[in-house]
C-alpha cells in the first residue's frame, strides 16, 4: 500500500521490501483514472505504454533501487521535451513531436524514473495562476474554486494529489514556486543555468530555468542533483561554482512594514509571520532589510523590454498564428512588439543599478525569507480580471532569477479557510546546496504535511542535515578591520563579516612600532582586569584562509582567543618581545578608537 502522497523514501522503502516498478505503475494508473481533474495532462502516457515502461526498467536495471531515481513515477510540464510525446506549450497549433528527450528528460530517465504524461501550463508559460491554457485550468487540491498557481499549474497538482512522485516545471517569474505555494509542496528553483534548458521551449531564454515539485527538500534536491549539469548545446548553461551559507548565525533578512503587500490576505501575512518565528526559533539572527531594489527589479520582467524576449521565443509562428493564442497571452507578447533596443539597453543599465543597490541589502543578510506569493484568488476572480491579479501573485518572486538566484519555496501552514501558504528562502547564484538545510527545517516546522496530505508526517529519512559549510572564522582586532587598510585582504578572498564582538577581559592592546600600515598587537594577561577590546570576527573559505596565514608577518601570528561570552576563536595575537616599551592603548577599547583619536588630534 502506497502513501497518498509519493515521496522517495516511502518508495525506496517499499521497494526494497518487495514492491515492483510495475506494483507502483498499476496504482499511478488507478490514482489517474480516478482523479476529478481533468485539465492536469495535456498527453497523459497510455496504460500500456506505463507498464510496458516499468518492464523495461526491471530488465534493465532488475535490482531494487539499483539506480538513483529507480521505478520514481514523475510527470513533465508541456513545454519541455519528452521523446514521443507531443510538446504544445498550451497550444495546440504549435505542436511538435519530438524525437530525442531534452537533457533532463533524458538524465531523469536514465536515473531509472518513469515519466508518466506531460502537464499542463499557462500557454507558453506565459502566467503564475494557471487558467490560460485552452487544456483547461488545473485547481487547487484543497479547492477546486481557486486557481492552482501557474505557468507550471499541472506539475504542482499531479505530485500535490499523488499521482506523481515529482514532476518538472520550469520558472521565469516564479512558475516552480507560486503553484508549490498553492499546493502545499517544495519548489526547487535552481541558480539559471544549473540546470540546462536543452530541449525546452523557451519563455525568456537569458532567464528561465527548469524547476522541481517534490514532496520534501531532500526529494527535491536529489533529483536536481541527477539533472543539473554542464550542456553545451545549451549557451546559457552554467558549470557549477558551490557557494556557502554560514552553518551558524545565519541572517536572514525579512521585509520591513513599509515593504509589505498582502493585498488584504490576513492570513497569508499570518502564515509569513509564523514562518519568520519559525526561523528566530531555529536559531537564525532576523533582519529586517530594504525590499524596494528587489522589487523594481522585478517590475522590470514584465514592465521593462525583458517581455520583447517573450516576442522573440514566437515571433515567427505568432505571425502565422495569432488566433491561436490565448488572448490574454497574446497581448502580452504583442506588447513587446512597440520596444526598442534602446529600451533593451537601457533596461540592461536599471537592472544593473538595481544589483548594485541590492549588494548594500545582501551585505545585511546571507538569505532573504519571502512570501511564496502574498495571497490566491478563485478561478472566477482570475479570469474577470487575468492581467492585475496576476501581477500580483509575482511581487516576490520575479526578481530572482533576474538577479542570479537560488531559491527552494517550502510550505508554510494553513489559513483558517482551509488554503495553504508558503515561504521562499533566496539566496545567491550557487547557493542551491546550502540553501537546503534550512529549507527542509522551515518545512518541518510548519506541520503542514506534503500536498493534500496535511497529516503526512515528513520521512525522517530524508532530513537534511547542516554540513560543514568550509569556512573558517577568524577574529581581526586592526588594520583588517571593517574599513581598515588591510580588510580587503578579507573581503577580496571571499570572506564574509560574522559578528563584531569584543574579547574578553584579560587581553591588552598595544601600537606596534614601524609598521605600515600601523597594526596593532594583542597580548593576553590572565587576571587583567579590563573591559575587553572590539574585534570582528571574519569566516574565511579553507584555502583562502591557508593562504592568509601564510602571509602574516612576525611578531604577529594566529592564535585561540577568548571572547566576552566565554566562546574562543582563531585570531591575531603577537609576541610579547614585540611590545616592550610599546605605547599600550588598551584604555581605549580597540584599534578603531585608536585610530579615530589619532585623526582627531
Amino acid at each position: 500500500m502506497l502513501p497518498t502522497i509519493l515521496d522517495l523514501s516511502s518508495l525506496r522503502a517499499a521497494y526494497q521490501s518487495g514492491l515492483t516498478p510495475l506494483d507502483a505503475i498499476e496504482e499511478v494508473i488507478s490514482r489517474r483514472a480516478a482523479s476529478r481533474d481533468a485539465a492536469i495532462f495535456i498527453t497523459p502516457v497510455p496504460d500500456e505504454e506505463l507498464r510496458t515502461a516499468a518492464k523495461a526498467l526491471m530488465a534493465r536495471a532488475p535490482e531494487a533501487n539499483s539506480l538513483p531515481l529507480w521505478g520514481i513515477p514523475f510527470a513533465v510540464k508541456d513545454n519541455i521535451d519528452a521523446a514521443g510525446l507531443p510538446t504544445t506549450a498550451a497550444c495546440p497549433a504549435y505542436a511538435y513531436r519530438p524525437e530525442i528527450d531534452s537533457t533532463v528528460v533524458a538524465r531523469l530517465k536514465a536515473a531509472g524514473a518513469i515519466i508518466i504524461g506531460k502537464t499542463n501550463l499557462d500557454q507558453f508559460a506565459t502566467g503564475l495562476n494557471g487558467t490560460r491554457s485552452p487544456y483547461g485550468a488545473p485547481r487547487s487540491v484543497f479547492d477546486a474554486a481557486y486557481i492552482s498557481g501557474g505557468s507550471s499549474s499541472g506539475s504542482a497538482v499531479t505530485v500535490a494529489s499523488g499521482l506523481a512522485a515529482f514532476a518538472l516545471g520550469t520558472d521565469t517569474a516564479g512558475s516552480g514556486r507560486v503553484p508549490a505555494a498553492f499546493n502545499n509542496l517544495v519548489g526547487i528553483k535552481p541558480t539559471p543555468g544549473l540546470l540546462p534548458n536543452t530541449g525546452a521551449v523557451p519563455a525568456c531564454k537569458s532567464v528561465d530555468c527548469i524547476t522541481i515539485f517534490a514532496a520534501t527538500v531532500s526529494d527535491g534536491v536529489a533529483i536536481r542533483k541527477v539533472a543539473e549539469g554542464f550542456d553545451a548545446a545549451d549557451a546559457f548553461s552554467r558549470r557549477a561554482r558551490p557557494a556557502n551559507l554560514p552553518v551558524s548565525g545565519l541572517r536572514i533578512g525579512v521585509l520591513t512594514d513599509a515593504e509589505r503587500e498582502f493585498f488584504g490576505d490576513k492570513e497569508m501575512e499570518a502564515l509569513y509571520d509564523q514562518a519568520i518565528e519559525r526561523a528566530r526559533a531555529l536559531g537564525a539572527t532576523i533582519v529586517p532589510f530594504d525590499y524596494a531594489p528587489f522589487r523594481e527589479a522585478a517590475a522590470l520582467l514584465y514592465d521593462g523590454p525583458w517581455v520583447a524576449e517573450r516576442l522573440a521565443a514566437v515571433e515567427t509562428f505568432l505571425a502565422t498564428n495569432a488566433a491561436d493564442f490565448d488572448p490574454t497571452v497574446r497581448g502580452i507578447i504583442e506588447g513587446a512588439k512597440g520596444k526598442t533596443a534602446v529600451e533593451a539597453f537601457n533596461g540592461r543599465y536599471r537592472l544593473e543599478e538595481l544589483r548594485r543597490k541590492t549588494e548594500a541589502e545582501w551585505e545585511k543578510a546571507d538569505v532573504l525569507l519571502l512570501p511564496t506569493a502574498p495571497t490566491t484568488y478563485t478561478v472566477a476572480d482570475m479570469l474577470a480580471n487575468p492581467v492585475v491579479l496576476n501581477g500580483r501573485l509575482g511581487r516576490y518572486t520575479n526578481f530572482v532569477n533576474l538577479l542570479d538566484c537560488a531559491a527552494i519555496a517550502v510550505p508554510a501552514g494553513f489559513g483558517k479557510g482551509g488554503l495553504p501558504g508558503g515561504v521562499t528562502v533566496i539566496a545567491p547564484a550557487f547557493t542551491d546546496d546550502a540553501l537546503a538545510p534550512l529549507a527542509d527545517a522551515l518545512h518541518r516546522a510548519a506541520s503542514s504535511g506534503m500536498g493534500i496530505d496535511r497529516q503526512a508526517a515528513i520521512p525522517e529519512a530524508s532530513r537534511v542535515m547542516p554540513g560543514d559549510d568550509g569556512f573558517i572564522e577568524i577574529a581581526v582586532v586592526g588594520a583588517h578591520l571593517t574599513g581598515m587598510p588591510l580588510n580587503h585582504e578579507l573581503a577580496g578572498a571571499g570572506g564574509r563579516l560574522v559578528k563584531t564582538c569584543r574579547t574578553s577581559g584579560d587581553y591588552r592592546l598595544f601600537v606596534l612600532p614601524n609598521t605600515t600600515p600601523p597594526k596593532p598587537g594583542l597580548l593576553r594577561e590572565p587576571g587583567h582586569k579590563g573591559q575587553g577590546l572590539e574585534v570582528e570576527v571574519w569566516a574565511l573559505p579553507a584555502d583562502a584562509f591557508g593562504r592568509f596565514v601564510q602571509k602574516i608577518p612576525a611578531p604577529l601570528g594566529i592564535g585561540k582567543l577568548t571572547l566576552e561570552d566565554g566562546s574562543s576563536v582563531s585570531g591575531f595575537v603577537c609576541e610579547a618581545h614585540a611590545v616592550k616599551g610599546a605605547e599600550e592603548i588598551t584604555a581605549l577599547g580597540g584599534w578603531r578608537n585608536y585610530i579615530s583619536a589619532k585623526l582627531a588630534s
